[in-house]
């Protein structure tokens, strides 16, 4: 997701990459310190809090925010499960935080901005088959796009573009009911007017559902996997893993393997651990400055040109 005006002037990047960390650094000087510093916590507060200092001091001009030694944690584990890595960085900011605070410090400046924002885990879960986690990372844009709508909302010199890099091979297909009689997983499926309407909690002012764990949810599956076992419900334990290697093959994670999980035998190449990406279209939208030259259906490069266009960078032919 990105938000563009006229001109660029400044960088803001929060990220997973080292332990909690938010430094202001002048204009002109970025302070550099050690993994070994970051990882070890010794120079800084590991406490993070975009409502303050520094997002929030009007001569910040530049954030650099190292929140994790890797990927963060999606918004399932941080808001809900509290698994993963989450005990171990209890402080890893949400989306829409992030999001608020880039804009806020690029938003001083008096030529514009362009700010990239991504939900990067919503390709990783779905590439882990992890499909509820997918969608709670996919909720958690939603709020972040709802942040930068509201700073559009204000001015007339703002693009907004929501658009996906790629697809993963997906569909939903019914829903799996645990009252339905059967052991086998397939037992559990209704499809059609036998699949009834799935029992999650209404979701809350965030747009999340208080639980997951429910009777009848949905049938979510996907077209390109390898060998794994599947039981049809969320994995509140932590991120579903599908596979392990043996004799450099991927095969199902025994972990997963439960009596109630079906084994399925995957249809991918047995070097493929994961699922893959599918070539189906993105849905693109865009509200602003130059929106209305997103129309039809269009090379992917075009998404770049309009931008361009609406930072009077080229015109749109």
């Amino acid at each position: 997701m990105g938000a563009a005006m006229r001109s660029m002037r400044s960088l803001v990047l929060a990220a997973g990459a080292a332990i909690a960390c938010a430094l202001p650094v002048s204009a002109q000087t970025i302070y550099p310190i050690s993994r070994a510093e970051i990882l070890a916590g010794s120079k800084f507060d590991l406490k993070v809090e975009f409502d303050g200092a520094p997002a929030a001091e009007q001569g910040t001009q530049r954030l650099l925010g190292l929140f994790h030694p890797g990927n963060l944690d999606g918004a399932l584990d941080r808001k809900l499960l509290k698994k993963g890595t989450v005990s171990r960085y209890p402080d890893q900011p949400d989306l829409a935080d992030q999001t608020q605070a880039a804009i806020d410090i690029l938003s001083r400046g008096a030529n514009g901005f362009v700010l990239m924002v991504e939900s990067g885990m919503i390709d990783k879960y779905s590439h882990a088959l992890d499909w509820e986690r997918a969608v709670f990372d996919t909720i958690m844009l939603d709020n972040a796009v709802a942040v930068a709508k509201r700073f559009a909302a204000q001015r007339d010199d703002t693009l907004i573009v929501v658009v996906g890099d790629h697809t993963h091979p997906v569909s939903i297909i019914g829903t799996y009911d645990d009252t339905r009689p059967g052991e086998r997983l397939r037992d559990k499926l209704g499809v059609y007017n036998n699949a009834g309407f799935p029992n999650y909690p209404a979701a809350g002012p965030d747009g999340y559902p208080a639980s997951i764990d429910v009777t009848r949810r949905l049938a979510f599956v996907f077209a390109g996997f390898p060998d794994h076992c599947a039981s049809g419900k969320p994995y509140l334990g932590g991120p579903f893993r599908p596979t392990e290697s043996k004799e450099n093959k991927a095969v199902a994670n025994e972990v997963f393997c439960t009596p109630e999980a079906t084994r399925m035998q995957g249809n991918l190449p047995f070097t493929q651990p994961q699922g893959v990406h599918s070539a189906d279209d993105v849905v693109l939208t865009a509200m602003g400055q130059g929106a209305e030259l997103y129309r039809g259906r269009l090379d992917n490069t075009r998404v770049f040109r309009v931008i361009a266009t609406a930072l009077g960078l080229a015109n749109s032919d």
